[in-house]
């Protein structure tokens, strides 16, 4: 017989793990969080700089093939989420980041009531512990999450802050403070502690295991959405055991289902139960139960280039984590010292805009270090590397199911550049980072550019260039989008229950109407916090 919880969450990613935790608070309430991936237990998630090794390792993301696209001259590009306990918290680059306040405010004025920036600014002060200097009016002192500044120092960190001044962005020493001042330049935040990566899992999933005896089930994909009289009831989830056989297993749900499978396979699990696309669903073979045109639609992702530089009279990370050096990097992070080994791959932000426009357009990402291309580790000489995207694209793309077949891969399409804003953006990001590495203050270290190189110079060799070494920032969001039901892509309203079902939510970035200018792990945090918060309400 099946086991019957409160809720059940599909998912234990970097939403999952937070609504487990806060639902889970109110005793009367039991829940079962089901994730496809096994526990996070491997080492190199809790290290920072172990992102190089986790973020293409198969056991814990999902590594996605888009189709081929003709908006990158027929490329197809992988992509990674993270597949093991905290999601793509336990395997991302750790930047804390909340965007501009008007992001929400636009939320709101999209017809989804209580997501405006001062409604939702309760939420981010609740996740956080910030450590450091900031307006206690706009930053947590007492939250899960510990929010650092790092400590260590380099050259390099200095000189691309005066340099990004040199070109007209400002200082701004609290990014996440008053999200009307969002933007400037300045050092990353971080989820990192004492130099441990602090994932959702470790703040919050962990904890409710041992405090409330939260039900999880590793290695369990969710492949059906059990419905009766048009309420959710259920989920049904594939086991699998050590030897990699599988057999399906239900667990039934009380008060609610929790879809928070992240933005690919939130709208994969919805449309595997059939709801969604009524023509698309016919066309695999599966029964129609509510027809929802939006779930799959409306996928956005942060894209851009990467700029490449070897560098001169100085070292970079590259140089520091070899041999005997380090050795000597692991030893000071043992002993809490500033280390390599307690950073991300984004170090210094500089945010900005084109002429005229009052708000910061894209973002310069930029790390004393020169990664390869696919981040699947460093070069081996002195560089620097500096991500440049467009923070609010409107290129839109799409997630559909490939079979009726929960194993088999959806088809996966971001139409990356299909917009022509999104193309201007990329071209202005790639000319301010190449500003900013000709600047005085990074004079004395530059060498040469590697890439895209001195020999690309007009406008449409350097879209080329990015169409061609383009990549995407792992910023997915989108594909169940939350809006009144008048509108045609909507699939959630405000209170981010599915339209026209009972029982039924989905909570994950996967809901975002519109792509926050940030990265989107404190987003997703924000929206788990208040979904959590209306549920309680509700179901009191």
């Amino acid at each position: 017989m099946a086991e019957t919880f409160d809720y059940v969450i599909a998912g234990g990613g970097t939403a999952g793990c937070l609504l487990a935790f806060r639902l889970s608070d109110n005793k009367k309430n039991t829940v079962c969080v089901l994730e496809a991936g096994p526990p996070d237990n491997n080492p190199y998630i809790r290290i920072p700089a172990g992102f190089t090794k986790t973020i293409h390792d198969p056991a814990l993301t999902w590594q996605l093939d888009t189709e081929p696209s003709a908006t990158l001259n027929g490329r197809s590009i992988r992509l990674t989420q993270g597949r093991t306990l905290g999601g793509s918290s336990a395997i991302n680059g750790m930047c804390f980041n909340r965007g501009h306040a008007i992001d929400y405010d636009s939320w709101a004025q999209l017809g989804n009531r209580g997501w405006s920036y001062s409604d939702v600014l309760p939420y981010f002060k609740r996740i956080e512990t910030r450590i450091g200097p900031g307006d206690d009016k706009f930053r947590g002192r007492s939250g899960p999450i510990p929010v650092t500044t790092f400590a260590w120092q380099h050259p390099l960190v200095t000189a691309l802050i005066e340099g990004a001044e040199q070109i007209g962005i400002p200082r701004n020493p609290d990014y996440n403070g008053n999200g009307e001042e969002f933007g400037g330049a300045g050092r990353f935040q971080h989820n990192i502690k004492n130099g441990w990566r602090v994932s959702s899992a470790h703040a919050f999933l962990h904890p409710a295991r041992k405090k409330n005896g939260v039900s999880v089930r590793t290695d369990a994909r969710a492949s059906r959405i059990l419905v009766e009289n048009n309420r959710a009831v259920g989920v049904e989830y594939i086991s699998y055991d050590r030897s990699g056989n599988s057999e399906p297993v239900t667990v039934m749900a009380r008060k609610g289902v929790i879809v928070s499978s992240g933005v690919v396979n939130s709208p994969k699990l919805l449309q595997l139960s059939g709801i969604g696309p009524a023509e698309l669903l016919r066309e695999k073979g599966i029964k129609v139960v509510h027809a929802l045109p939006g779930v799959g639609e409306n996928f956005r992702d942060h894209f851009g280039g990467r700029l490449k530089t070897r560098l001169k009279n100085t070292d970079s990370i590259n140089m520091r984590v070899k041999g005997i050096r380090l050795a000597g990097e692991i030893l000071k992070w043992a002993i809490g010292q500033p280390s390599v080994v307690a950073l991300g791959p984004a170090i210094v932000h500089a945010f900005g805009r084109t002429k005229g426009a009052e708000l910061p357009e894209y973002v310069l990402l930029c790390s004393p270090a020169s990664f390869k291309m696919d981040l699947s580790g460093l070069d081996d000489f002195p560089g620097m590397t500096i991500g440049a995207y467009s923070m609010r694209p409107l290129s839109e793309g799409y997630v559909r199911i490939a079979s009726n077949d929960p194993r088999v891969p959806p088809t996966f399409q971001p139409n990356y550049l299909d917009h022509e804003y999104d193309k201007r953006m990329a071209l202005a990001a790639a000319r301010d980072a190449r500003r900013l590495m000709q600047t005085p203050a990074l004079k004395p270290y530059f060498d040469t550019e590697l890439n895209p190189g001195s020999q690309i110079q007009s406008d449409d060799e350097l879209l080329d260039f990015i169409r061609a070494m383009g990549q995407s920032s792992y910023h997915f969001s989108g594909t169940c989008k939350m809006g009144p039901s008048t509108d045609p892509k909507a699939v959630v309203d405000d209170q981010l229950r599915v339209h026209g079902m009972d029982g039924l939510y989905v909570v994950d970035a996967s809901i975002m109407p519109q792509p926050p200018s940030s990265n989107t792990m404190v987003p997703t945090l924000m929206i788990a916090e208040k979904a959590s918060d209306m549920m309680l309400r509700n179901t009191k």
